[in-house]
C-alpha cells in the first residue's frame, strides 16, 4: 500500500514538468512573434510600407507646363501646348493573378495578343511594327510596369487610338513647346528636347526656372493590377521670361537680312539692333535660319549662331578705336591734317596700302574715306601697350555676356606676343577676331556718350503668379569722353555723307557708321584670299541722339562684295522700318516736312512739262489708262495715280515719308499743305478721288499705331 502513492507522485510530476514545458515553449513562441512584430512595425516600417505601395501603387511624374517667353511688349515667342503621349502597361495586358476561373494564358495566346496590339499602334503612329512588337515584349519580360510609345502625338492620332480602347495602352497629357511665329528669334529662343529640357539659346541658359515644378500623379491598384483610384499632386509652372527683343523690330531685321543673303548669294549673315542707352538687343538675326517647331529638319549650321560665335576680321570698321584713342589722348583733332602719302605706308618691312592714293587729308576726311595709312599713323601714335587697352575697353578680346550658350572671346593676343608689323594690321582691323555682338558693343559706346552698357538679351523674370523676381542691371563703363564720342559720332556721319557709305543714307533721319571689307583666310594657302571677303556696316541713327546701332555682317558674298555696297543698304532698310515704329522723329536738316516739301517740290514748268507728257500718254492709248508712277530715293516704285485728261485720282500715301510724298505730288502736279512730323497718318481728299491738276491736298504726319 505503501509504494502506490510513489507512482502516483511520478505521474504527476511528469505531468507538470510537460505543462512547464509547453507554457515555456508558447511564452517564447510569444515572445519570438512579440519581437518579430516589434521588429517589422518598427525598424523596417518605413521599408515595408514602401514595398506596399510600390505594389498597390503607382506613381507618375507629370510634366509641368515651361514658363513662357515673352518680347518686351508682351507678345508671345514660346509657350506650352498640351499635347497627347503613349504609354504601355504590360501589367495591365497581362493581369496576375488570374481571376477566379480563368486559365493561365499560354505563350502563344500572350504573344498573339501583343502582337494585335502593337499592329494596331503602328498603323495608327507609322511605327515600325516589327520593332515596337519586340519593344512591348522585352518590357512584359522583364517585368517593367511603363514603356513610352510615342511623345506628343497628333491629335487625330490620338483620338484614333483612344476610340480603339486596347487594352495596357494609356494616353496620357503632356506639354510640348510650341513657337508661335515659326523662325522668328530662333537663335536667341533656341529649343527644347523630348524630355522637355531646354537644349539652346534662352531655353537651356534659363531652363532650371522655366522648367517648373514636376507633379505626381499617384494611382491605387488591386490584387489584380485594376486601378481602382488616383490622386495628383499638380505641378508647378515655370517662371516667365521677358525678352529685350521687339518682334516687330526682328522681323524686319530678319527680312532684311534674308533679302540681302538672297540677292548677294552669300553664305550667311547676321544682324543686330541694339540700344546704346540700356544695352537691350532689340533683334537678333542670323541667315541662315531654322524653325524651332521643327529642330530635326535643320542642319547644323542654320543651328550655329554666328552673331556670338562667327569670329571674323572686322577690317575697317575696327579704325573706330585707333581714331577714338587718339582724339581721346590729344594726339589728333577732327580738324588736323594727316599726310596719307598718297595711299602706302611701311611698317617693320611691311608695306600697307590704300584703296585709293590719299595725300593731305583731315582727320575727319581720313576716316570718311577709310585711309589705312591714317589709321595707322594714328594707332602708331598711342603706342602698342595704350591701343591694347582700348581694344579691352571697347570690350574686344573678352565675352560681353550676353544670356547666350556657346559666346566666343573672339581673338586678341597680348601685347607681348605683337609683332613689330602688328600695330600696322590691328589699327585697320587685321590680327584681331571679333563677333558681330561685341562690335555693336563698341559703337554702343560712341553712340552713348562714350559709355558702353553691356549688350543683353533678358528685362525680367517673372514668378507664375506674375510678381517679377529679377530684374536686368547690365554693366556699364566709360570707354571714352563724351567730348571724343561727339567728336567720333560727327565723323561717322561723314561715312554716310562723303565717304565710302553713302548707301547707308536714311530717308528723313541722320545717319553715321563705318564701312568694313575684310579678306578672309584661305584654308589651304593660309593667306588672305582674293575671292572670300567679309562685308560689314556698323551704324547708328539719329545722329545727335541715336536710338538704334545696327550691326549688318555679310560672309562671302558674290559679286559685290564691299561693305558700302553689301551691308549698308541693309542697314538702311532696317533703320527706315524701325525709327517710326519705335516713335523717333525724323531729323534730317533739322527741317519741318513743308520745308522739306517746299525743297523736293519741282519747279512750276517741269510740272507743265510732266503733266503734258502724261496727257499725251492719255491721247494714244486705247483701253489702258497710263499710271505715273512715284520713286522712292531708292528707286522701288511706291504709288501710283492713274491720269485722264479730266483728272488725277489721288495716291494713297499712307505710311509714306515725307520725301516720298514730295516726290509723288510733285509728278502728279499736286500742291500739299502738310502737318506734323513723321509718316503720313491722314490724307484729304481720300485715295481715289478724282483731282484736278493743281490741286491743293492736305497731308498729316505722326507716328504710326
Amino acid at each position: 500500500m505503501a509504494r502506490r502513492p510513489a507512482q502516483s507522485e511520478s505521474h504527476s510530476d511528469v505531468s507538470i514538468r510537460r505543462t512547464l514545458f509547453v507554457a515555456a515553449f508558447v511564452v517564447f513562441w510569444m515572445l519570438a512573434i512579440s519581437a518579430r512584430l516589434v521588429y517589422l512595425q518598427v525598424s523596417r516600417h518605413d521599408s515595408l510600407v514602401e514595398r506596399a505601395q510600390r505594389q498597390q501603387q503607382a506613381a507618375i511624374e507629370t510634366a509641368p507646363a515651361r514658363g513662357l517667353l515673352l518680347d518686351r511688349q508682351g507678345r508671345e515667342l514660346a509657350r506650352s501646348i498640351d499635347t497627347t503621349s503613349i504609354s504601355f502597361d504590360p501589367g495591365e495586358l497581362f493581369p496576375k493573378p488570374l481571376k477566379k476561373g480563368e486559365k493561365e494564358p499560354t505563350a502563344f495566346e500572350m504573344a498573339e495578343k501583343l502582337e494585335c496590339v502593337s499592329s494596331q499602334l503602328s498603323s495608327v503612329l507609322k511605327l515600325n511594327e516589327k520593332t515596337l512588337f519586340s519593344q512591348m515584349s522585352e518590357a512584359k519580360e522583364k517585368g517593367r510596369r511603363f514603356l513610352w510609345i510615342a511623345r506628343r502625338i497628333e491629335p487625330d492620332q490620338a483620338n484614333q487610338i483612344e476610340a480603339m480602347q486596347l487594352p495596357g495602352i494609356r494616353l496620357r497629357k503632356e506639354p510640348k513647346r510650341y513657337y508661335p511665329n515659326g523662325s522668328l528669334a530662333a537663335h536667341v529662343l533656341g529649343f527644347v528636347g523630348l524630355d522637355g529640357i531646354g537644349l539652346a539659346g534662352i531655353e537651356q541658359v534659363y531652363n532650371e526656372k522655366i522648367t517648373g515644378e514636376p507633379g505626381k500623379l499617384f494611382v491605387e491598384r488591386d490584387s489584380l493590377g485594376t486601378a481602382y483610384e488616383s490622386s495628383e499632386i499638380p505641378a508647378q509652372p515655370g517662371q516667365t521670361v521677358v525678352l529685350t527683343l521687339d518682334q516687330s523690330i526682328q522681323y524686319h531685321a530678319e527680312a532684311a537680312l534674308t533679302s540681302a543673303i538672297a540677292q548677294s548669294n552669300a553664305k550667311s549673315g547676321t544682324a543686330i539692333v541694339l540700344d546704346p542707352k540700356t544695352g537691350e538687343i532689340l533683334a537678333l538675326a542670323n541667315a541662315p535660319t531654322f524653325d524651332p517647331n521643327d529642330v530635326s529638319a535643320a542642319t547644323p549650321a542654320a543651328r550655329s549662331n554666328w552673331a556670338l560665335q562667327n569670329i571674323y576680321e572686322p577690317g575697317s570698321t575696327f579704325k573706330i578705336v585707333a581714331f577714338s584713342a587718339a582724339i581721346e589722348k590729344g594726339l589728333a583733332k577732327p580738324d588736323d591734317h594727316i599726310d596719307c602719302q598718297m595711299g602706302s605706308i611701311t611698317v617693320a618691312k611691311r608695306v600697307v596700302r590704300d584703296h585709293h592714293p590719299f595725300g593731305d587729308l583731315t582727320i575727319s576726311d581720313a576716316l570718311a574715306k577709310s585711309s589705312n595709312v591714317a589709321a595707322i599713323k594714328l594707332g602708331i601714335r598711342v603706342g602698342d601697350p595704350a591701343m591694347y587697352d582700348y581694344i579691352r575697353s571697347f570690350g574686344f578680346g573678352s565675352r560681353t555676356g550676353v544670356e547666350l550658350p556657346g559666346e566666343t572671346a573672339g581673338l586678341l593676343r597680348p601685347v607681348a606676343r605683337w609683332q613689330p608689323s602688328s600695330i600696322g594690321s590691328i589699327a585697320i582691323g587685321q590680327e584681331i577676331g571679333v563677333t558681330p555682338l561685341q562690335m555693336a558693343g563698341a559703337f554702343g559706346a560712341l553712340a552713348n556718350g562714350g559709355v558702353r552698357v553691356a549688350p543683353h538679351l533678358v528685362r525680367e523674370i517673372r514668378s507664375a503668379s506674375g510678381a517679377t523676381t529679377y530684374r536686368s542691371t547690365p554693366e556699364q563703363r566709360p570707354v571714352i569722353s563724351k567730348e571724343t564720342a561727339s567728336a567720333l559720332r560727327g565723323m561717322l556721319e561723314g561715312v554716310t555723307l562723303n565717304g565710302t557709305a553713302k548707301k547707308a543714307q536714311l530717308d528723313g533721319y541722320t545717319a553715321a557708321g563705318k564701312t568694313g571689307t575684310a579678306q578672309k583666310i584661305d584654308p589651304v594657302t593660309k593667306t588672305y584670299s582674293t575671292t572670300k571677303h567679309v562685308a560689314s556696316f556698323v551704324g547708328f541713327a539719329p545722329v545727335n541722339n541715336p536710338a538704334v546701332v545696327i550691326v549688318v555682317v555679310i560672309d562671302e558674298p558674290s559679286g559685290a562684295y564691299h561693305g558700302g555696297d553689301v551691308a549698308a543698304p541693309v542697314f538702311r532698310e532696317i533703320a527706315e522700318r524701325i525709327l517710326p515704329e519705335m516713335g523717333v522723329m525724323p531729323d534730317t536738316d533739322f527741317q519741318s516736312p513743308v520745308e522739306l516739301i517746299a525743297r523736293e517740290t519741282r519747279t512750276p514748268d517741269e510740272v507743265a512739262k510732266e503733266r503734258e507728257e502724261v496727257m499725251r500718254v492719255e491721247e494714244s492709248r486705247a483701253s489702258t489708262m497710263p499710271k505715273a508712277t512715284a520713286r522712292d530715293s531708292r528707286g522701288g516704285e511706291i504709288v501710283y495715280a492713274v491720269a485722264t485728261s479730266k483728272a488725277i485720282l489721288m495716291p494713297d500715301l499712307r505710311g509714306r515719308s515725307v520725301r516720298d510724298v514730295a516726290r509723288a505730288c510733285a509728278q502728279l502736279g499736286l500742291q500739299v499743305e502738310a502737318h506734323g512730323e513723321g509718316r503720313v497718318v491722314r490724307q484729304t481728299p481720300g485715295a481715289g478721288a478724282e483731282l484736278r491738276p493743281g490741286q491743293m491736298i492736305y497731308v498729316d504726319f505722326g507716328r504710326l499705331n
